[in-house]
């Protein structure tokens, strides 16, 4: 479980912080909340009710707060109590803070208002507090009882952060010229605070700087198995070893948010009741934050059954059976038999063999990594499982082990490997395929040819020469991302492994966040941290440069010719390479009837010499006609296969054409005469392979000329 953690933000909202200052686009209170922002949506993101917030205004045109009638507390005003922030109360917060018509506010007064807020919600029980005051340190600030302020943050153990635009900070590098004395003044006084208090002091540029760092989540490992590592069966022998055991994930997949379903929320009509839902959007909330409703399911279950009206009658899920898929066939299991297939297992971690380090090849992987220590507490189990991991060690071998989780649960074979560190030991996990789960697949040599004959041929224009080999191995070699000595050893490391973040993550996670605080703002471009190792370091680029070139010249690479989307009717027919007008040639004119016994050559061929959409339509009906003949005449299903090998070619022809309208009339005549039984009886199952092969209307993802939605050439595929 997370721990408790209240963190009240102190936000200077004078009218100093309202101006623009060094050269900066924005105001300093505009700068100040691209960083407070940052720190509340990323609390609110997590959705812990456990994550407690609040906001405290300074310097603000009127007074709310407990001790409002002492003048030292006056322009401090309480924006939001300690609480679990939700999107409604970021909207309020963002329309709160705006810069005032005053500098009067004492930013001491508003951490003692700060201090007493975390007092009064936390109480003495555990809580992680914190205290963040950014201001721009213009106004006047009162050094009284100081000394008791510091005890009681040092007494309730609040980690206190101080920081403000243009503070002058030597270690990040940064020193304001000409610095108004008040404010000089004003920033020694909060920097000895901040170092009384052992708390954070430093200049905002260095925070707002630093947000586009992606923070990483630490994670409280949950132990997966507790049980023993064993060697043999303590049932039956003495001698077996039993060594208490616990196990933890070292490594998983962090995934991004996922989308939920949405709808635009309904106002029920007066007296209407309807179903309640747990994720409803209160009532209390503004009409902006009620404008969407969580999507719910209803999922029915329906059997065909030709006596109750409309052919089809619902049951209930309890009278389902579970069917497994055994090829294109459903197999029923049922329960008893179900039973008798479910392994009888043992949760233990046992050990089946050893392998040498040296011959276990890393792709064999099928799972993240976890790692196994001693149980906790059991000094005779730590010392046992350590002279178990230096043996490993020693030896340079693995251990393979059978691994039940929990009783009953399928058996999985994992790997172990000794990992010695100077803090800890540990057993570093990862399952293994079955026999069954291994494919092999076997490629021909990328050296050599093996001809039919048996042959082996060792220059072929498949192969790579010698200066091919050369010319690649030297743009290889200049493209070398880590610099060496001269005696081989890394003279740095251009990607540390602290510094890669998963961009796909953290991108979505910073766009929620934008667009939480700025609903009609753009999302603002990815960080640089999260692209800098998209791409290939400048210097290497110009470097190989030249190398590349040659490459390119030697290996004779020539562009591909972009592969054009249709083919438009007003295009001329593609000539032979001869130039010869073969057609003239042969003295054939311009066909016009298609034969019913060579339709699909002569059917493209009028396509291709058509110049008008009447032609080009007139050979559709053409094939119409020809293809519900086929039908017509076929005795039982011997003609279907060349009906669905002429509805093919009209489809794909004429998607390349960009006439997808026409043959989406031609399919929809051809279901409704099949279904009416007007092509010489029964043929639904001519409609059944239609449908097995894809033949249905063409959609908007095929061709972006049609008007029909993928929802509708989905219903149009079904049998009524």
């Amino acid at each position: 479980m997370a721990d408790k953690e209240a963190t009240v933000y102190i936000v200077d909202m004078g009218k100093s912080m309202g101006e623009r200052r060094n050269g900066r686009e924005v105001t300093d209170l505009e700068w100040a909340m691209q960083y407070i922002w940052d720190r509340i949506t990323t609390t609110v993101s997590t959705g812990r009710k456990t994550a407690m917030l609040g906001v405290i205004g300074l310097k603000t045109d009127g007074t709310s707060n407990e001790l409002q009638d002492d003048p030292h507390f006056s322009n401090i005003s309480v924006l939001s109590e300690i609480q679990q922030f939700l999107m409604s109360d970021l909207r309020q917060l963002g329309e709160q803070i705006k810069p005032s018509n005053t500098d009067k506010g004492d930013a001491i007064s508003g951490l003692i208002m700060a201090i007493q807020m975390i007092i009064t919600h936390c109480k003495k029980l555990k809580w992680k507090r914190k205290i963040v005051l950014i201001t721009n340190g213009l106004g006047q600030m009162s050094s009284e009882n100081l000394d008791d302020i510091v005890s009681k943050i040092k007494e309730d153990n609040i980690e206190l952060v101080i920081l403000g635009p243009d503070f002058d900070d030597p270690e990040y590098g940064t020193k304001e010229e000409d610095k108004d004395p008040r404010k000089a003044e004003s920033e020694a006084l909060l920097r000895t605070v901040s170092e009384q208090c052992d708390g954070v002091f430093g200049t905002l540029e260095q925070a707002v700087s630093e947000m586009v760092i992606p923070r990483v989540k630490a994670v409280r490992p949950i132990a997966s198995f507790k049980g023993f590592l064993q060697l043999g069966n303590p049932e039956d022998y003495d001698t077996a070893v039993r060594i208490p055991v616990e196990r933890y994930p070292r490594t998983s997949v962090a995934k991004p948010p996922s989308a939920s379903q949405f709808v635009l929320h309904s106002d029920l009509a007066a007296g209407q009741e309807g179903p309640e839902s747990a994720t409803a959007i209160p009532e209390t909330q503004p009409e902006e934050g009620r404008a969407l409703t969580s999507v719910r399911n209803l999922r029915t279950y329906q059997v065909n059954d030709e006596s109750a009206p409309g052919g089809k009658v619902e049951i209930e899920r309890e009278d389902l059976a579970k069917g497994y898929e055994y090829g294109r066939t459903a197999v029923h299991i049922s329960e008893t038999d179900e039973n008798i297939t479910t392994l009888e297992t043992q949760a233990a971690l046992e050990l089946v063999g050893f392998i040498q380090s040296g011959q276990y090849d890393r792709y064999m992987h099928l799972s993240n990594t976890h790692i196994v220590v001693a149980q906790r507490a059991n000094d005779k189990a730590s010392l046992a499982l350590s002279s178990f991991i230096h043996a490993l060690f020693e030896l340079e071998s693995y251990a393979v082990a059978r691994l039940v989780t929990k009783e009953n649960k399928p058996p999985l074979l994992v790997l172990l490997a000794p990992s010695i560190e100077a803090e800890y030991e540990c057993l570093l996990e990862v399952q293994l395929p079955f026999a069954e789960d291994v494919r092999t697949y076997r490629f021909p040599p990328l050296d050599k040819v093996n001809t039919v004959s048996g042959k082996v041929v060792t220059q072929h224009r498949n192969l790579p020469d010698d200066d091919l080999m050369d010319a690649m191995d030297k743009y290889v070699d200049c493209m070398e991302l880590v610099d060496q000595d001269e005696d081989g050893d890394l003279v740095d490391t251009p990607f540390p492994i602290e510094d890669s973040f998963s961009p796909v993550l953290h991108r979505v996670n910073a766009a929620i966040r934008s667009r939480a605080i700025h609903p009609n703002d753009p999302i603002p471009p990815p960080a640089d941290i999260l692209t800098q190792f998209s791409q290939q370091p400048k210097h290497l680029l110009d470097k190989a440069d030249r190398h590349l070139k040659k490459l390119i010249d030697v290996a004779d690479v020539k562009k591909v010719p972009p592969k054009t989307k249709g083919r438009k009717r007003t295009r001329e027919p593609e000539k032979p390479l001869s130039g010869l007008d073969v057609d003239a040639l042969l003295n054939q004119e311009k066909r016009v009837k298609i034969s019913p016994h060579n339709a699909i050559p002569e059917f493209k061929q009028t396509l291709a010499h058509a110049e008008t959409i009447e032609t080009t339509k007139d050979a559709v009906k053409q094939m119409r006609s020809i293809i519900e003949d086929q039908i017509r005449h076929s005795l039982g299903d011997a003609n279907y296969d060349r009906v669905t090998e002429g509805l093919g070619v009209v489809r794909e022809e004429l998607i390349s054409y960009e006439e997808p309208s026409l043959y989406n009339e031609f399919i929809k005549e051809l279901k409704e005469k099949l279904l009416k039984e007007n092509l010489g009886g029964d043929r639904r199952e001519l409609w059944w392979l239609i449908r097995r092969s894809k033949l249905g209307l063409i959609d908007q993802r095929q061709s972006e000329l049609s008007d029909v939605t993928e929802e509708e050439a989905k219903a149009f595929m079904s049998a009524q």
